[in-house]
């Protein structure tokens, strides 16, 4: 394994640079690019640039328990399907590009003209070289680093961020060891991982059969719900209306499965997408107000609801 190969830049979507401008303005437009269909198959490339189902990893190195080193590659295995639309000029349906224009004198700065700067007071900046920033940039020295093992199920959701896949990298033997260990115990590695310029809490557990790293937003990037000051003080509920809801709740109760809540936005906007080539006039028509109900009648409607299925 040769660490470095692979660029440690967490995959996002894409950037929307000053690279987008179109080409050859007046010219015969190209053909469109494959519209992706709703079994999620296309010919183009995903939002990371992967034509295929695995693409490439974009990280090696190894997950490290004591003197225990498990070389490993990172995969993106979440993807952002949300439809991406262009921003176009209407008069030759061409799309905008986007510069950096100096908020001063309204002139295009090149690339080469740029400096980072951090707003210590309203339009006051403070001008950070790129030298002094390396000076306080976490080392990325390609270990996964598990320092203590946890329940899988006493971790609190609210501080997942991104899950990628853990593949192993010659390493079948204690890959699939970790597996079965953490499999058998309900436990998870909890530790940390340096991608690109941020050093980040990780967990990394089983998920169907697989090692997979989830990395969690730090303590100070999630506020308390209490903290906000806007949550009034709430009431005891009443006992006829607690029975009730108690009631729909146990009569909606079931298995969650994924599957049962497809991006309904998604496959709409396919559907237009396929009215609009064949040349259909869209009509917008104003959707009618539900009907406000009392919170007793609407608990006692439900119920009469749910006797039916």
């Amino acid at each position: 394994m040769t660490p470095g190969r692979q660029s440690d830049a967490p995959p996002g979507p894409p950037a929307r640079g000053t690279k987008h401008a179109a080409k050859g303005a007046g010219k015969k437009p190209a053909p469109s690019p494959a519209v992706p269909g709703k079994d999620g198959k296309a010919g183009t490339p995903d939002d990371h640039g992967n034509s295929g189902k695995s693409g490439r990893s974009f990280w090696s190195g190894s997950i490290t328990i004591g003197l225990i080193n498990v070389p490993v590659q990172l995969y993106t295995m979440v993807r952002d399907r949300s439809f991406s639309f262009r921003l176009l000029h209407r008069a030759d349906g061409q799309p905008l590009k986007y510069d950096r224009v100096c908020t001063r004198d309204g002139i295009v700065v090149p690339w080469a003209e740029t400096v980072k700067g951090y707003e210590v007071r309203k339009g006051e900046f403070l001008v950070f070289e790129p030298d002094e920033l390396k000076a306080v940039m976490p080392g990325s020295d390609r270990k996964i680093r598990i320092d203590k093992f946890v329940f899988y199920l006493s971790l609190d959701p609210v501080y997942f961020e991104n899950t990628y896949l853990l593949v192993p990298d010659r390493s079948e033997e204690a890959y699939g060891l970790l597996v079965a260990a953490l499999q058998e115990l309900g436990r998870a590695g909890a530790g940390t991982i340096t991608l690109r310029t941020k050093e980040y809490p990780v967990v990394v557990h089983v998920y169907d059969g697989a090692l997979v790293l989830t990395t969690l937003r730090h303590a100070e990037e999630v506020t308390q719900p209490h903290a906000f000051g806007i949550l009034p003080v709430l009431a005891a509920p009443k006992e006829n209306e607690l029975a009730l809801a108690k009631k729909i709740v146990k009569d909606l109760s079931g298995d969650f499965s994924i599957n049962d809540y497809p991006d309904r936005y998604r496959e709409a906007v396919l559907a237009l997408v396929d009215r609009k080539l064949a040349g259909e006039k869209i009509v917008y028509e104003e959707p009618h107000p539900g009907e406000a109900k009392e919170l007793m009648q609407a608990l006692q409607e439900t119920i009469a609801t749910l006797a039916w299925k």
